[in-house]
């Protein structure tokens, strides 16, 4: 049996500087991980199959086609061979809610069939069916502190230096957003790009684009951000297009108070602690 980890995705700053006429938009983005997120494992089999268990399963077995699937079909493809693994996914974040879960399986699946088939992680064929899979599939892939450019798939890895192991608390309305009416509702103002300096710096300067639009679509997540402002946070954001925002605390203890706090208010909601990665 093979396993690999997906962990959730986060925008520590997400700015967007232009819309194309290819349709998608320039970005700038620092990208950091969270020490939780999905997982995956894959059992040799007769032909390729999916299960979906965890917290968030149902909202994905209706899909004929996601994107475990998708990722498995064109590595083989691409390498020749026959992806015949019986794969079980653990969905334990929520889906569309910007922290990259289907994006986070993909690179997964990618990463895990590489090391069933002996094939190096850097191998071009992993490179070239995360970026056909997904803008934010390359940075899932690599799973670690960068910065990414165009539409997030050009990457420079960057040290998190002192934000390394930082507490965190990630929180989800429960309210699926779609990326593209989010994109669709962003203002078009470029507000310049991701501040110089360290990840500490660029994330505390930096700021998310697409908040405005995706509150505008999702009022519920203004209310969580001004929550989660009055926990004593260092940094309050949403990640992506939304609508999962995070908190970045100085200690631990913090966190944990904050985490109760946020958890009485809003027994709902999806509120989970983590690490910075």
């Amino acid at each position: 049996m093979f396993a690999e980890f997906a962990p959730a995705k986060l925008n520590l700053a997400l700015h967007v500087r232009g819309r194309p006429a290819d349709g998608y938009h320039d970005l700038e983005t620092l990208f950091a991980f969270a020490d939780i997120g999905d997982r995956l494992t894959a059992v040799p089999a007769d032909a390729l199959s999916l299960a979906i268990g965890g917290r968030f399963a149902e909202e994905l077995n209706a899909e004929q086609d996601n994107l475990v699937l998708r990722a498995a079909r064109m590595l083989g493809e691409v390498l020749g061979r026959d992806p015949t693994f019986a794969l079980i996914l653990d969905k334990a974040l929520p889906v569309a809610s910007g922290i990259g879960g289907g994006s986070a399986d993909a690179a997964a699946t990618l990463r895990l069939l590489a090391r069933a088939w002996d094939v190096s992680a850097d191998h071009p064929a992993l490179i070239d069916c995360a970026a056909r899979l997904g803008s934010d599939v390359p940075a899932c892939l690599l799973s670690r502190a960068a910065i990414g450019l165009g539409r997030g798939e050009a990457l420079r890895p960057v040290d998190l230096g002192a934000l390394a192991g930082a507490p965190l608390i990630l929180a989800n309305p429960g309210v699926a957003v779609a990326t593209a009416p989010v994109f669709a509702a962003w203002d078009g103002i470029d507000r310049g790009g991701l501040p110089g300096g360290d990840a500490a710096a660029i994330t505390a300067a930096g700021r998310n684009d697409l908040q405005p639009s995706a509150i505008a679509l999702v009022p519920e997540i203004a209310e969580l951000l001004e929550a989660m402002a009055s926990t004593g946070a260092n940094v309050v954001r949403m990640s992506g297009s939304g609508a999962t925002c995070f908190t970045i605390y100085a200690n631990e203890q913090s966190r944990d108070r904050a985490l109760m706090q946020l958890r009485a208010a809003y027994p709902t909601y999806w509120i989970e602690p983590a690490g910075l990665s």
